[in-house]
């Protein structure tokens, strides 16, 4: 059976989302500014579950109408075929977004759609009371220039949970963005990635798990697995296809460096939890002490800065030290995720090409350096 699918996604990642789903075997991508839509059947939910990288979480595209009231709404809401997808005891709380709409109250949203969907349950279930017990069935709404759009989630915990990450820095990189840094960096499972401010590791295991091709939520659960309408083999089905993928023989190795204690014994449980300690060593060191190990290396680094951590002047001055200790080298590449505007300013060059990206609410650039001086 086919269905509707849509995958959000933070700003900026739009691209990688598609090609990772084409490769996954999604149908009719569209990508959109924060979302990207496909077609797929039963196991395709279950593949773009257990490998994206880049996705926050998967939803199943229930139905689209105009509303302009909240009479419409509710019947808008009340057409879709809710017994198909919901039974008489699950659960099914209902929360959404709306934008350049009529309708902008969201408690008052929440509350018709919600109403709608008893009624409609009513009617088939012959019930006056649902008690919600049984599996979670997110409802999830977007209204957008009056157009309402109505999903499942399938995902539960967000996508970029992938369950190595117990321990976290004051300010952790979201797992999705690290894959996102890594992937436009071109890492290759033969390459050496260093992050000499590495925090709680994050884009070292990302960069790692990339290599391998270790799925992302191969070691966790997802809400559909609960759901009556899937059979319960394809996640069976698509976990042993993610293992037989897996290459722990990849020419691979990554150096993590920061100068607190604490957050290298995070890094270090982190890659553990991640199925990647053996390819990747971190060690505590002061970034003025940044060492080239190897002939050819590619940097990946998140550094601290005013709006998350630090004074502006004190994150330029990190900048600054950056560009003198980053030297244009033949076999070297450079990503520095950052979202000051003066950052080419303080760390000294132009970049060769900068990339929009959302660190969260953060709006930042990816400023990459590859090519070097004969």
């Amino acid at each position: 059976m086919k269905f509707d699918f849509a995958v959000p996604c933070l700003f900026g990642l739009e691209g990688l989302l598609a090609s990772e789903l084409e490769e996954l075997g999604a149908g009719n991508i569209e990508a959109e500014n924060g979302r990207v839509f496909f077609t797929g059947d039963e196991n395709t939910l279950a593949r773009v579950n257990i490998n994206s990288r880049f996705g926050e979480r998967l939803q199943i595209h229930i139905g689209s109408f105009s509303a302009h009231n909240f009479e419409e709404l509710f019947q808008g809401v009340r057409s879709l075929d809710w017994a198909f997808w919901l039974d008489k005891k699950d659960a099914f709380p209902v929360k959404g977004s709306s934008l350049k709409s009529d309708l902008f109250s969201i408690p008052d949203c929440q509350s018709i759609i919600k109403k709608a969907i008893v009624e409609k349950l009513r009617a088939t279930y012959r019930l006056e009371w649902f008690e919600e017990t049984g599996p979670l069935h997110q409802v999830q709404f977007f209204i957008f220039n009056n157009k309402v759009s109505i999903f499942l989630d399938t995902s539960g915990l967000g996508l970029h949970k992938r369950g190595y990450r117990l321990n976290a820095n004051v300010a952790p990189l979201r797992e999705t963005v690290a894959a996102g840094l890594c992937c436009i960096s071109k890492l290759r499972p033969y390459h050496t990635l260093y992050d000499p401010l590495c925090g709680s590791g994050t884009i070292i295991i990302e960069g790692a798990m990339m290599a391998m091709n270790i799925a992302p939520g191969i070691n966790r659960n997802f809400s559909a697995e609960r759901w009556r309408q899937f059979p319960t083999n394809i996640w069976k089905t698509e976990r042993e296809r993610a293992v037989s993928l897996v290459n722990k023989n990849a020419d691979f190795c990554a150096f993590g460096s920061d100068i607190d204690k604490l957050s290298i014994e995070a890094s270090r449980s982190n890659a553990a939890r991640a199925g990647v300690e053996e390819s990747v060593k971190f060690t505590v060191a002061d970034i003025k002490d940044f060492e080239q190990l190897t002939e050819c290396g590619t940097v990946v680094c998140n550094p601290p800065y005013g709006e998350r951590m630090l004074d502006i002047q004190t994150a330029d001055k990190i900048y600054q030290n950056l560009g003198n200790i980053f030297k244009n080298r033949r076999g070297w590449s450079y990503t520095i995720l950052s979202p000051s505007e003066t950052f080419e300013s303080s760390f000294g060059r132009k970049a060769d090409r900068r990339r929009k990206l959302y660190n969260g609410m953060i709006k930042c650039q990816a400023y990459m350096y590859f090519k070097w001086e004969e």
